[in-house]
């Protein structure tokens, strides 16, 4: 990686990491926003250095979430799975300006983000003695693996709808009309 490219990707970890710790109360536990996912999106314009600099500044902020030893494995887990996420996003999108290709990547970027952090996160809470519950879809629906499976899975869904679908593909599209691009020896 260019000097540029560890730049970006070191603003983007600490932008990302900033505004998870500074919106704390909406960024953790079950039903959570975590409006700094609305950024994660861009890595589909700004390639490596954003997809890195997203997984870095999950793995930091995450450490401020759940008691030790939980916070290790959530930074863990969740970096990773911003890393896939994003990955998938850029490999979809691929710097498109097309708006469905970038609907698309971004769509992955929130199925993979649902998928791994809606699994791991409600049986971590309950491991904490913090409930992860929620009063329109309780666990008692089904037995208690997959009735927190289902609490996971569409809290942070639904969670994620608004911060990387209803804030994040908007925000691409923003950047992509205003002609950002990733500088050319960024790929």
């Amino acid at each position: 990686m260019e000097a540029r490219e560890v730049a970006l990707s070191a603003m983007l970890a600490a932008l990302y990491a900033g505004l998870v710790v500074g919106l704390a109360p909406i960024s953790f536990f079950v039903l959570q926003v975590r409006v700094a996912d609305a950024l994660l999106p861009l890595s589909v314009v700004l390639g490596w250095p954003a997809v890195l600099g997203f997984a870095v500044g999950c793995f930091i902020a995450n450490f401020f979430g759940l008691p030790f030893p939980f916070c290790v494995a959530d930074a863990v887990l969740g970096s990773l799975a911003n890393l896939t996420a994003c990955a998938l996003g850029y490999k979809l999108g691929s710097g498109s300006a097309d708006p469905k290709k970038a609907f698309l990547a971004t769509l992955a970027i929130f199925s993979v983000v649902t998928a791994v952090v809606g699994t791991y996160l409600p049986f971590f809470l309950v491991a904490c003695g913090i409930p992860a519950d929620l009063p329109f879809l309780s666990s008692h629906v089904a037995p208690p693996p997959l009735g927190l499976l289902l609490v996971g899975w569409v809290s942070v869904g639904l969670g994620s709808l608004v911060s990387v679908i209803v804030l994040g593909y908007p925000l691409l599209m923003a950047v992509v009309k205003a002609g950002v691009r990733p500088s050319p020896g960024i790929r």
